[in-house]
């Protein structure tokens, strides 16, 4: 076929496909990168990702999982180009488009605050953003607009791309290559995450749905002969969620990360940043350091630094179907109400009381777009090489069983109080109805 460049692109075609050099990563080897990746990658705000954690406060569980936003965003990047090299992807893109889609999984976490999803929790509560908001903010704003422009392509392009939103017209796969339920992102960090942890839950065969996925209608869909990797996939994700994103330790740890930085905010101007170089220079080593030497921040970071975590009082698994009990959990006043009488049947302080629920939006570092097994679009072909769109929901038990949504309530505090929050909290959730209240 022959390859149409858009006219924006003023770039090298040879620097699109000349391997400038390689990187060695743990998980896939030898990780060849071009000229303008080579570029990227040596920009600030890639560079930084050095000193961002992916999973920070998983190393209190597992001692590996100190790898950082940087090798996850080469490996998402590695696992782009191995599928924009599906012929059945291809033939449907042109070199400029898969060099985009390369930079755009390279770029895809360059928006990431300190400690990674933790620092969430205050862009949402306070800001009204996402990591997404911010990276299309780097992308357009700071020093790698520059870079890219130099290159040939257009920042504002690459920055919608690196969310999943440039919607260019009959492709709407270009954009789900990097945002979808089957993404390269996601490919990545259930391997690599397992992989550092040693939780052996991504046990994954990426490369058997990569070599499966097709595009119908202008979307990506997975051949249905990749049912049994999908479903590894699946099963994988919410394993690493219990086992890994929602460990009670982690999720402890993650919790007074964010308790410290939300009081120290103001002192610290955790939120005030005004410029890309403002953001940039807040990672996890800046603010470690800025929180202790925080007096309102500083209790907090010496506990963490002892392992003297919050501990868990009690945990109760729902499977919340009606939307009474969702409204209840996705309610932060009803929330506080429920810490108060918690509080007042154990005779403590509310402060000391923490719920926390990772399934909702307003609870700090929640993961549910790591939860939710998303509709798949898959498909069959028929003798004649047709192909015939199906849900996966329709021909995989193991998907339909795993829709239904979670939330692990826990409540967690200090020491010497948890036996008073573990009666009082078994007495509240106690009272809720009981078809809420499914092991899971």
């Amino acid at each position: 076929m022959n390859y149409v460049l858009t006219t924006a692109f003023k770039g090298s075609v040879e620097n699109m496909t000349h391997r400038w050099g390689e990187i060695k990563d743990p998980v896939y080897g030898y990780v060849y990168v071009t000229k303008y990746e080579k570029d990227v990658v040596d920009s600030f705000p890639m560079q930084r990702l050095h000193r961002l954690r992916q999973l920070a406060g998983a190393e209190y569980v597992y001692p590996g999982a100190n790898h950082t936003r940087f090798e996850h965003s080469i490996g998402t990047m590695y696992l782009a180009q191995r599928l924009t090299e599906n012929p059945n992807l291809s033939q449907y893109i042109s070199k400029e488009e898969i060099q985009m889609i390369r930079l755009a999984a390279l770029l895809h976490d360059v928006g990431h605050g300190p400690f990674s999803h933790v620092f969430e929790h205050l862009l949402e509560k306070f800001l009204d953003k996402t990591h997404e908001d911010i990276t299309v903010w780097m992308i357009e704003k700071s020093e790698l607009a520059e870079i890219l422009k130099r290159s040939g392509f257009e920042p504002r392009e690459l920055a919608r791309l690196a969310v999943g939103s440039l919607h260019r017209r009959g492709k709407n796969f270009i954009d789900q290559i990097v945002q979808s339920a089957v993404d390269v992102d996601k490919l990545d960090f259930i391997i690599r995450d397992t992989y550092h942890t040693g939780a052996q839950y991504g046990n994954v065969d990426v490369f058997r749905i990569i070599h499966m996925l097709d595009v119908l209608d202008d979307n990506m869909v997975v051949d249905s002969g990749a049912l049994s990797a999908l479903e590894s996939f699946i099963l994988a994700r919410i394993e690493s969620f219990k086992s890994i994103y929602f460990h009670r330790v982690s999720r402890a740890a993650q919790i007074m990360l964010a308790t410290a930085m939300e009081k120290a905010k103001d002192e610290l101007g955790l939120i005030s940043f005004k410029t890309p170089e403002d953001y940039l220079s807040l990672n996890d080593y800046t603010v470690w350091t800025m929180l202790k030497l925080c007096e309102k921040s500083r209790k907090i970071m010496e506990n963490l630094e002892r392992r003297r975590l919050f501990k868990c009082a009690y945990e109760q698994t729902f499977h919340v179907k009606d939307e009474g009990i969702s409204k209840l959990f996705n309610t932060e006043e009803i929330r506080t109400e429920m810490r108060g009488k918690i509080a007042k049947h154990a005779d403590i302080d509310p402060q000391q009381v923490v719920i926390d629920v990772p399934t909702l939006p307003s609870v700090p570092y929640h993961h549910s777009a790591l939860l939710e097994p998303m509709e798949i679009l898959i498909f069959h072909r028929t003798h004649e090489g047709k192909k015939i769109p199906q849900r996966l929901s329709e021909i995989s038990r193991i998907f339909e069983a795993l829709r239904g949504f979670i939330n692990v309530v826990r409540v967690y505090t200090h020491e010497e109080y948890r036996k008073g929050v573990s009666a009082a909290a078994a007495k509240m959730f106690g009272e809720l109805p009981y078809s809420t209240r499914v092991s899971y």
